[in-house]
């Protein structure tokens, strides 16, 4: 009889927050994403450059705006798209990483409070997309990576070869979804993302490459306010011992204890502040009850100065702030005070200590227990902020080690390294970042009970990551599993639902009728059944043995294995060779047998995670990917015509101011091709500026060419007017110098070939000559017209005259070679004593030879007694 049976399944549920690719090339990446600003920096080995640099915009700065646009039917990023946020605020889309996997009423509110005049339109996915001004609809992981494709563009140039691999730092408030969403948006850009790693994490990772924590270990909390967030983080450094090389060596780490933010406080709230006071004086002028935040035009420029003014306002105790034209031509000028600014943000004075407070309470610590309180990110220069930090903490100074800018791209290019294969740091720094969210398991289905012994807790909050964790549940039938943000906390900024992310698993329903004992691996039930098997079995015994071999088969009933008949056979194999009386065996007998049996059954995973936090189907990306792969061969064709344009018009200029102001070409040239010349640049001048505005690469090219036809004609008759001179007086230098050289052989180098010799010389005088004959022919050619030779020429001749003479140089001195002695009168003497020497030795060599015989004899003829004899012989041998 079957026993009763145990059902088990096994979930395995992967959480990572970073994911890691080995690199096959020396070059990565880094980028900081911020809200408003973008950094990147370069990993590149490479001779006489720094290893790890943050690279520059177009513009030589090293930030770069947060900006794609879309105007005109032109893509634009970075410098290029903030040149035209005034003129077209609603085609420049700013805050884009801060709209990821948001829903639509979410992100809509955003916009109007920040005066972000988005076409913006739900999708399918619930989340925001905006339309561009040609009526495409572009998503929101599009508008992201078009940011992150100038970003790689930038490592790009400063590399000066492709990077793709980089790693991308993400604030510590970002959930699961927003950091799935980030990542398709850089592998949209053509990036691949080696990690995602806190922000806070990158800092910690720059502030403590540096240093030894060997001695002592220290808490030091790192606040960062940048544009559109605040955070806090609390890092433990300290040091362990490892071995290396068989040395134990002292290695650095730094483990993030806890981070508390405010996702909502950062720069921008300031700036708001100051924009609301200005539109509120601005209306008050114009009067009649005009609201100019109804003017998305007027607010972009009033929001970019407000930007500036906040700035001076950081180093001085008032600012100005002036905006020509700000509406219907009407212009706007007004001062502000520091004390005005900060009591217009009062409130958020005492909103920025809270990080603070919540790391240091949520940690049981005390200020005293903090080594330092590092300052990064744009919006920590406020003197009020700093001045509320100090009495906070009580300390005089703040420490600012960092640069408040690129502490977290640098940081993060330190882990891009370390993810490579191909770049190792000589300084080895530990990391122990942890989730900054908690996360929970849920699992649904028909006759299942919840079992309260089972931690629903996935990963709890600062857990290290990235970690797998397993979940054993008892089941028979179809399920769903979802994972959920632990209630206890806070959801990421903008999320409804606790749920980010539902599956549904299938085919358990079938594999239970295989019955046994099921473990979910990714998509297949491996089902392992155990039973009781009653196997027959005939035990052939002797009489006298029937006690002892019934009390045997019933012990093996309850202990018998697969290994146990194996046993039994063996024995009943050793006792055949006894002989038996098959008339006394007992009657065949049964055996309960432990059997197991494996085998899987494939099972069905389908997500089922809906709404705005889901990623883009596989037919939205593709679709997406192709937009984005337009838009880079056009903005590649309109780069190469801006470039031509570029050269065309340069050209113009400087032909332009050559005719005009060198002397040297009006020799070169005679006034009727100047003003042919002259003629033809004015009209290209003038179709460039009317026509040409709107026209192709190939018709930039097309003119350009046709320019270059006759003035680089001119401007190499210029050019030849001082270049051949010089070149005929270093050759006949040259020659001069040769004739010295080749005196220097006769004297010094007389095994060099003459025949050798003699044709350098005999080539010399063909090339003097030459230029004698030249020299002469030019005297009577006119300057503008195509000069008899060229300095080209003359270098060519010498240049080949050189190699010849270096190849005879390099001829080496040959060997002294060593001749043997001549025969002297003694060699007939040595003859003789030779011959004597040699009879000797022949006489010597029989006489051995003769005794040597006389020895056998002696020794056939003796007895065994007299064997000392063959002793005797040998000495004499």
């Amino acid at each position: 009889m079957a026993q009763p049976r145990t059902w088990g399944i096994l979930l395995a549920v992967l959480v990572a927050a970073a994911v890691a690719v080995p690199l096959a090339t020396a070059a990565v990446a880094s980028i900081d994403l911020g809200s408003e600003w973008l950094k990147v920096a370069a990993v590149h080995l490479a001779p006489g450059r720094v290893p790890i640099a943050v690279a520059i915009n177009e513009m030589s700065k090293r930030k770069s705006p947060a900006l794609a646009a879309l105007a005109d039917g032109n893509r634009l990023a970075g410098e290029e798209a903030a040149g035209i946020t005034a003129r077209h605020p609603s085609k420049v889309f700013a805050r884009a990483r801060d709209l990821l996997a948001k829903p639509f009423p979410y992100v809509q509110s955003f916009a109007e409070s920040h005066f972000l005049p988005y076409d913006l339109v739900p999708d399918a996915r619930g989340a925001a997309a905006v339309r561009g001004d040609d009526g495409q609809v572009y998503s929101v992981e599009e508008i992201v990576a078009m940011v992150l494709h100038y970003a790689a563009g930038l490592a790009d140039a400063h590399v000066g070869a492709p990077v793709r691999d980089a790693v991308v730092a993400v604030p510590p408030y970002f959930g699961q979804a927003e950091r799935r969403a980030l990542t398709q948006a850089a592998q949209l850009a053509g990036i691949n993302v080696l990690a995602l790693i806190n922000e806070h994490a990158g800092a910690a990772l720059q502030y403590g490459i540096d240093k030894d924590f060997s001695n002592a270990s220290r808490h030091v909390i790192f606040y960062d306010m940048g544009a559109g967030s605040t955070y806090a983080a609390l890092v433990y450094y300290s040091a362990y011992n490892a071995k290396e090389y068989g040395k134990t060596v002292s290695v650095n780490q730094f483990q993030v204890k806890d981070v508390r933010w405010n996702s909502k406080l950062g720069g921008v709230e300031m700036e708001m502040r100051l924009v609301n006071y200005f539109t509120d004086q601005f209306n008050k002028q114009l009067g009649n009850g005009v609201d100019i935040r109804q003017s998305p035009k007027a607010m972009a420029k009033l929001k970019k100065q407000v930007k500036r003014t906040k700035e001076i306002l950081s180093a001085n105790t008032a600012a100005p702030i002036s905006v020509e034209s700000l509406y219907n031509d009407v212009d706007f000028r007004s001062t502000i005070t520091r004390e005005k600014f900060e009591e217009l943000c009062e409130d958020l004075w005492e909103q920025a200590l809270t990080p603070v407070k919540e790391v240091l309470a949520h940690s049981d610590m005390k200020i005293d227990d903090i080594y330092a309180v590092e300052l990064i990110g744009g919006a920590t220069r406020v003197p009020k902020l700093q001045a509320k930090l100090q009495e906070f903490l009580g300390r005089r100074e703040l420490d600012k080690h960092l640069d408040a800018d690129e502490a977290i791209v640098l940081g993060a290019s330190l882990h891009a390294a370390n993810l490579s294969d191909g770049i190792k740091l000589n300084r080895k720094l530990g990391m122990i970042d942890g989730s900054t969210y908690a996360f929970m398991l849920e699992i649904d289905g028909p006759d299942y009970v919840k079992d309260e012994s089972i931690d629903q807790i996935l990963v709890p909050r600062m857990k290290k990551m990235p970690i797998k964790m397993f979940r054993s549940i008892r089941h028979t039938k179809d399920f769903d599993v979802s994972l959920n943000y632990d209630k206890a906390y806070e959801l990421p900024p903008g999320i409804p639902s606790h749920k980010f992310a539902e599956y549904s698993i299938s085919g358990l329903t079938d594999a239970t009728e295989k019955s046994g004992i099921v473990s979910l691996d990714r998509a297949e039930a491996v089902i392992e059944i155990t039973e009781w098997v009653e196997v027959p079995k005939k035990i052939l015994t002797l009489e006298s043995n029937n006690t002892n071999q019934n009390s045997t088969s019933e012990a093996g009933a309850a202990t018998s294995t697969p290994d146990s008949k194996d046993n039994l056979n063996s024995d009943s194999d050793a006792n055949s060779s006894a002989p038996i009386d098959e008339s006394n065996a007992q009657e065949t007998i049964t055996e309960k047998v432990l059997k197991k049996r494996t085998f899987r059954v494939p099972l069905k995973v389908v997500d089922k995670t809906t709404g705005a936090g889901t990623i883009l189907s596989k037919e939205l990306y593709s679709e997406a990917k192709n937009r984005l792969e337009a838009l880079d061969k056009k903005d590649a064709e309109r780069r190469k015509t801006a470039e031509l344009k570029n050269n065309l018009e340069s050209y113009i200029y400087s032909m332009k101011e050559k005719l005009e102001e060198s002397t040297d070409i009006l020799t070169v040239s005679t006034e009727q091709e100047r003003e042919s010349f002259a003629e033809k640049l004015n009209e290209v001048q003038d179709w460039l500026y009317m026509d040409g505005e709107d026209a192709q690469a190939n018709e930039f090219k097309e003119r350009l060419d046709q320019l270059k036809a006759i003035g680089d004609l001119i401007l190499f008759r210029l050019s030849e007017l001082k270049a051949r001179p010089a070149a005929c007086e270093n050759a006949r230098l040259y020659l001069s110098e040769l004739q010295k050289i080749v005196k220097n052989w006769e004297t010094n180098k007389p095994w060099l070939p003459k025949k050798r010799v003699d044709e350098v010389v005999s080539e010399a005088e063909k090339v003097k000559r030459w230029l004698e004959e030249k020299e002469i022919l030019q005297k009577s050619t006119p300057a503008h017209s195509q000069p008899a030779f060229t300095s080209e020429e003359v270098v060519d001749k010498i240049l080949d005259l050189q190699d010849k003479v270096a190849s005879i140089n390099r001829i080496p001195k040959p060997k002294p070679k060593i001749e043997k002695k001549p025969a002297k009168e003694e060699e007939p003497a040595n003859k003789e004593k030779t011959a004597s020497s040699e009879s000797a030795s022949s006489e010597t060599e029989s006489t051995g030879t003769s005794q040597e015989s006389k020895a056998t004899e002696g020794d056939q003829s003796a007895s065994p007694e007299t064997s000392d004899s063959e002793p005797q012989s040998h000495d004499e041998l």
